[in-house]
């Protein structure tokens, strides 16, 4: 479903990532993990559009999307959500997923059948005549991620729906990202929430200083001696034994 070859993304004099080849395919729920600044965001960006790469090229659903802008690579079904969710704050939750659908749908009565369907789906039922900017951040999360659902993704993107969440919040998202996966939708996550990455990822990918240094199923990436030393630490290893 996605493949990528060799892409590299540089700013200026920092190569941010450096010839990083990847394949996806249908029905994956693919992990990436990384410290700060290890180029992540970065890779989602160029996959979703948001950066054209400096070298390589990014395969999507047989289509060369290599520098394609966001909004046409979305038309063909790819779709990511953003670390820093930024909903329409005066718009209601209902309003703001109706955005979405509309991206592919021409009617105001279908997209508000669609924003239902999804408002349902991530539980946001009670909440769809709030505005968004009065949501706690946990729902304001699923809202982000019911904007991007609301698509109708073959492939999601999801960039840190877990981070700033409380252990109730959090057994609530790693429930909806399981609903839909098994629903069938591909799924990429960036997530430094360990505990949740190991219990979701069917393969994990670790990148560092912008390189991919080790991919595996999370027995295999928890024991891996160059992710332990750049990423997890001995008490990882320790906890998780």
């Amino acid at each position: 479903m996605l493949t990528l070859e060799r892409v590299t993304k540089r700013f200026g004099g920092l190569t941010a990532v450096r010839e990083v080849s990847l394949e996806v395919r249908a029905g994956d729920l693919l992990g990436i993990i990384g410290p700060n600044g290890a180029g992540k965001t970065t890779l989602f960006n160029v996959i979703a559009g948001y950066y054209r790469p400096d070298e390589g090229r990014v395969l999507f659903d047989g289509h060369d999307v290599t520098g394609r802008p966001a909004h046409a690579i979305s038309r063909l079904g790819l779709t990511r959500t953003f670390q820093i969710v930024k909903p329409f704050g005066n718009l209601s939750v209902r309003d703001n997923v109706m955005i979405g659908a509309l991206t592919r749908l021409a009617g105001t009565r279908e997209a508000r059948a669609e924003a239902e369907r999804v408002i349902g789906l991530c539980g946001l039922g009670p909440h769809a005549d709030a505005r968004a900017r009065a949501l706690p951040l946990g729902l304001r999360k699923r809202l982000e991620v019911a904007r991007a659902l609301a698509t109708h993704p073959k492939l999601l993107l999801l960039d840190e729906v877990m981070a700033g969440l409380n252990p109730t919040e959090l057994g609530g998202m790693i429930d909806l990202v399981r609903r839909l996966h098994a629903d069938g939708l591909t799924l990429i996550v960036i997530e430094h929430v360990m505990a949740a990455m190991m219990r979701l990822a069917q393969r994990i990918v670790m990148l560092h200083h912008g390189e991919r240094i080790a991919e595996g199923t999370p027995r295999e990436i928890a024991s891996d001696r160059r992710v332990i030393d750049a990423y997890l630490g001995e008490e990882f290893v320790l906890a998780d034994a």
